[in-house]
C-alpha cells in the first residue's frame, strides 16, 4: 500500500511529508501511536485521532483479506508433529 495514497484518501494529506521523510511505509503504520504522530508533528488531536482509527481498520482489514500464511518454523513443526503420529 501507498502511504502517500491513503493519506490522500483519508483526508490529512499534508502529513505526507512527515511520513516520507520519517520513513513511515505500510509495514510501519500497525505499530505508529499517539506519541508517533504527535512527533511527525501532528499537532491536531482530531487528526490524530482519525489517523489511528484508519491504521486500526488497515489491521482488521488485512486480518479478513489475507489468506493464512504458515511460516517456515510452523511448517516445521508440522512435519515434526505428523511424523510422530505415525
Amino acid at each position: 500500500m501507498n502511504v502517500a495514497e491513503w493519506l490522500r484518501r483519508l483526508g490529512p494529506e499534508q502529513y505526507e511529508p512527515a511520513f516520507r521523510e520519517n520513513d513511515i511505509d505500510s509495514d510501519l503504520l500497525p505499530s505508529l501511536t499517539a506519541v508517533d504522530l504527535k512527533d511527525l508533528g501532528i499537532t491536531s488531536v482530531g487528526h490524530r485521532r482519525r489517523l489511528l482509527d484508519a491504521i486500526a481498520a488497515l489491521g482488521t482489514e488485512s486480518a479478513h483479506t489475507q489468506p493464512n500464511r504458515v511460516t517456515s518454523d510452523e511448517k516445521g513443526a508440522l512435519s515434526i508433529a505428523r511424523r510422530r503420529k505415525r
